[in-house]
């Protein structure tokens, strides 16, 4: 029996701690999904988007497993030092940068529920070079490993029948009888 690291394909919600937002993931390959983060956060007056792939390992059940991951994340900061009529030395450019990701996450039904350590490292821009967030995240299961993998089941089939191959009843099933 093969070990899934996770039991979706798709799923979307919120997440909450010290940055609020949507997150959405997409299993990508058999241990591995990618994740987007649009997040406000609450310490620094920006929105942050963010781009992950994150690597999933199996824990003692299906449905729990650990994660880590990395991508890169995109800010635009939105404080009244950068209004128009400012210095241009006290304006600050917008974040991109690195962003890194470890945690642990349990589907339970339609539900996936994850927390996590996602540190964060500014190439450009930003209040801070360096900072860290942690979140715990709920997202609803839009599509689940059954229904994906049926679908496939039934992509292949339909693909034989095109094809030709397997077993299916034509004409000459009974081939003792002479055609006329």
């Amino acid at each position: 029996m093969a070990l899934q690291a996770q039991s979706y394909m798709t799923a979307v919600g919120l997440r909450m701690g010290t940055d609020w937002g949507l997150t959405a993931k997409q299993r990508l390959a058999k241990s591995t999904t990618g994740e987007l983060i649009f997040q406000s956060s609450l310490q620094r007056e920006e929105l942050m988007l963010t781009a992950l792939v994150e690597q999933h390992y199996p824990l003692v059940f299906r449905g729990l497993n650990i994660y880590i991951g990395g991508g890169l994340h995109k800010g635009w900061i939105n404080s009244p030092a950068n209004a128009p009529n400012e210095m241009p030395q006290t304006m600050l450019k917008d974040p991109f940068g690195l962003s890194f990701i470890g945690g642990a996450e349990l589907t339970l039904g339609k539900f996936n529920i994850s927390y996590d350590f996602k540190p964060a490292f500014n190439i450009a821009g930003g209040e801070k070079r360096f900072y860290y967030q942690t979140g715990i995240s709920v997202r609803y299961i839009l599509v689940t490993n059954k229904v994906y993998k049926k679908k496939q089941r039934e992509k292949r089939r339909e693909q034989r029948r095109k094809d030709g191959k397997g077993i299916h009843l034509g004409d000459d099933w009974m081939f003792w009888k002479k055609k006329s």
